[in-house]
């Protein structure tokens, strides 16, 4: 966990429904656009608080600086062809992934 201020309540929740899945499980999350990367060094759990809690400035500065991106049509092939496995968690509508070592 990184030190941002998150809720012990809202950080324990999303902790417990984060995950590592492959990503060919997600295929259909990314064909509706509904799939979001997040950089690797970042806080998953985190940054899944800011979503929920819609703070758009957090939000915001990690869109602007590129370390929030949709999923790739580059990165999803890849990560097809690799048989590959991301954490993920669900923020409706949207599930954010990261792809980071074990």
């Amino acid at each position: 966990m990184s030190d941002q201020s998150i809720p012990n309540g809202a950080a324990a929740a999303l902790l417990g429904e984060t995950s590592r899945i492959k990503w060919s499980e997600l295929a259909r999350f990314f064909a509706a656009g509904k799939t979001l990367r997040l950089a690797p060094e970042l806080d998953l759990v985190a940054t899944a608080a800011a979503l929920a809690e819609d703070n758009k400035a957090v939000v915001a500065s990690l869109l602007e600086a590129g370390n929030l991106a949709p999923v790739s049509d580059h990165e999803a092939s890849a990560w097809i062809k690799d048989d590959a496995l991301v954490w993920a968690v669900v923020v409706a509508p949207w599930v954010l992934v990261q792809m980071r070592d074990a």
